[in-house]
């Protein structure tokens, strides 16, 4: 769906609309709890002076994200889910499932993309935000930045080890970030 936010050309934008999603409700999800983290983590000192309930608030948003990622859009969205089994003798087992290529070819495209942008992106800023914590000295805040790093980077770990195609994937968003990196610095010195 295309938005017009003005009359020139240049000021359209692409976006994608939830309802026109197969699973809008997943979709809306997977990407709310990233954001509200993120955004309650800027926000929390503004509010509250105590760490205590700023680190209360932003470990539960984190862990409703993991959980929903993990469980139900990682399930919905591109038909790949994980979990951890443990035997009568207290032996851990790990189980990575993925649906067969004709299950994945139902899988929804723009579904798919918003997954894995976001699975992958939402530990880059918890990085960025962990290197701002440390140059202010914030460093109790760095106890935030832990959790959400250790919640994502586990289901990134997760769903690669599910995902058939994974390695292409990943090189295929290398790629396409390097790529776009690459034309955005050379427009900014094309323009001068």
């Amino acid at each position: 769906t295309t938005v017009r936010t003005g009359s020139s050309p240049a000021c359209e934008f692409s976006m994608v609309t939830f309802a026109a999603l197969p699973h809008p409700l997943t979709t809306f999800f997977h990407i709310f709890f990233k954001i509200a983290a993120v955004v309650v983590y800027f926000v929390c000192t503004l509010f509250s002076s105590a760490f205590v309930f700023n680190f209360i608030s932003c470990v539960l948003l984190l862990a409703f994200d993991f959980w929903t990622v993990k469980n139900v859009s990682g399930r919905l969205l591109v038909g790949l889910r994980w979990w951890n089994e443990v035997t009568e003798e207290g032996e851990s087992h790990w189980k990575f499932e993925s649906l067969d290529m004709e299950g994945l070819k139902n899988v929804n495209a723009e579904e798919s993309r918003i997954f894995w942008s976001s699975l992958y992106l939402t530990p880059m800023i918890w990085a960025l935000l962990g290197l701002v914590a440390i140059v202010k000295l914030e460093l109790d805040y760095l106890m935030i930045v832990a959790v959400a790093m250790v919640l994502g980077v586990s289901n990134i770990v997760g769903f690669t080890k599910c995902s058939k195609d994974a390695k292409n994937r990943i090189s295929q968003l290398a790629s396409s970030t390097l790529a776009s990196g690459f034309s955005g610095v050379s427009s900014m010195f094309a323009g001068n």
